[in-house]
Formats: C-alpha cells, sequence, structure tokens
C-alpha cells in the first residue's frame, strides 16, 4: 500500500509561503517505519484538484491531503472531493458540533454569549460539510475537524492543526502498518569520482540482491566539502548488508577514495 501527499494552495506554488508538509510528513512516516510513496503539488484549481482526487480515490493508495478545507472562496477541496466520487456534500453531525463548541469558545473569550443565528457563525458551519459517508480527523488546535474518506485524509494547511491530525490519523488507523518491513540503509561519501565510473557496479548490485535498491546522490561540494557523491543500498537488512559488502569492495577494485557513513536504519 502506497502513501501519497497531496498539497493544496496557490500560496506554494507562488512563493508566498514555504511549504513544510513535504518534510514534515516524510519524517512522521519515518518515525513509524513508512515511507512516503508520492508527492502532488495542486494550486487552487477546482477542475485540476477534482481530476487529481478522481484519480487518487481510483486506487487503494493511502493519501494526505493539506490545504483548501476552509469555507473561503479560494477553499475547493472539500467540494472537489465531493465531485471526485460522485457524491453530496453534507453537514457532518459531528463536525457541526465540533464547531459549534469552538463559536462558543470564542465567544466566552471575548466575553460575550454565543450568536449562533449570526450570518458568519452559520457559513462557519460550511467547513463541517464533507461529502457523504466521511468521517471527521479531530483537530485538537481549534476542533474544526479534517475528514476522511477511505483511505484518503483531508487535513487544514495550516502545520499547526495539520500535523498533530495526520500523526493522529496514522495512530488511530495505521498502527498495523509501522515498522512491518525492517529496512536497512548503509552508504559511503565517493571522492572525485565520475558518476559514469560507478554505474556498472550499481548495476551488477542491483541485478544480485532484488530486495535492494542502490542510489546515488552527487554533490558539486562547498568551501569544507569536496565534490563527492553518496553512494549506497537500501531495503531488507540481510540483502542490504550483503550488498554493502559488494559495493565497498567494488569501490576497492576502482582504487576509489570512500568515506563510510553511519548505519541507518
Amino acid at each position: 500500500m502506497t502513501i501519497g501527499l497531496i498539497i493544496i494552495g496557490d500560496e506554494i506554488l507562488s512563493g508566498k509561503r514555504t511549504d513544510k508538509h513535504f518534510s514534515k510528513v516524510v519524517e512522521l512516516l519515518s518515525a513509524r517505519g513508512l515511507q512516503l510513496g508520492w508527492a502532488e503539488y495542486i494550486g487552487d484549481d477546482r477542475e485540476r484538484i477534482t481530476a487529481t482526487l478522481r484519480r487518487s480515490f481510483a486506487t487503494d493508495d493511502i493519501v494526505f491531503s493539506t490545504g483548501g478545507i476552509g469555507a473561503t472562496p479560494d477553499d475547493h477541496t472539500r467540494q472537489c472531493a465531493a465531485a471526485a466520487l460522485g457524491r453530496p456534500l453534507m453537514l457532518h453531525p459531528e463536525a457541526k458540533t465540533k464547531i459549534l463548541e469552538r463559536i462558543a469558545d470564542v465567544a466566552r473569550e471575548a466575553g460575550t454569549e454565543p450568536q449562533w443565528d449570526t450570518p458568519d457563525n452559520q457559513h462557519r458551519l460550511k467547513m463541517g460539510e464533507f461529502p457523504q459517508g466521511a468521517a471527521i480527523i479531530p483537530n485538537p488546535y481549534n476542533k474544526i475537524p479534517g475528514f476522511t474518506v477511505g483511505t484518503h485524509h483531508f487535513v487544514p494547511g495550516f502545520p499547526v492543526m495539520a500535523w498533530p491530525m495526520i500523526e493522529w490519523v496514522l495512530d488511530t488507523h495505521y498502527p498495523q502498518l509501522f515498522n512491518r518491513e525492517p529496512r536497512l540503509e548503509r552508504s559511503v561519501l565517493v571522492f572525485e569520482t565520475a558518476e559514469s565510473l560507478l554505474t556498472p557496479l550499481m548495476d551488477v548490485i542491483e541485478a544480485r540482491f532484488p530486495l535492494v535498491k542502490v542510489f546515488s546522490l552527487p554533490s558539486v561540494g562547498d568551501a569544507t566539502t569536496r565534490r563527492h557523491i553518496e553512494l549506497g543500498v537500501k531495503g531488507e537488512p540481510v540483502q542490504a548488508a550483503a550488498a554493502f559488502e559488494v559495493l565497498v569492495a567494488g569501490l576497492q577494485q576502482l582504487d576509489a577514495e570512500f568515506q563510510p557513513l553511519a548505519t541507518a536504519a
């Protein structure tokens, strides 16, 4: 089962805000022995969001979507999810309760009584309109929930809300997937060597060890580090350990200068 991430918002694509979700989601997954399979960035375009969600709903992927679930004119994610599924939007009863609680909290903080029927408070209830059949995702920051449909999970764009909500989804719905596949990663820094000279060795390792991937991350270097390539293997621990021995032996045969890095599991 692949895990995907959809990051929605014109502000990300225009550069007005720097995306922080990608690196954080990778961190949250890694802490649970999981990894991200794909990610997409989309602007506030209803047609494109709907098409993307329709495509991802057709898979078995676990998908996290951030942004666009508010009730302002540039928020389209709730409507697009409903359109992609061919379902109506409906006010979720639990979401309504949570939003009313939030309205009451704000009123009390201001020293007033909540006015339930004012246009702005009635409009806030739209944030609880989700595709029919959705379940809520609790929001510990301000109680305004996100929603889940199948294996798709929709949270706000604000990191302070989105990240604990994503953690809640992982720990509530997917603990059975945590650390299910042991992995080992080992690598070296290879100095002043052309990547093309290392490619045959990489091909040999991948052909010999089917449960291992070889990776190569070139760097032009900087004021403190010479030009180098981080060359390594990752995958099933037994095969990865054996593959690393082959990698080191191959580098020695090439008379390449290299430096092992700390083992990552």
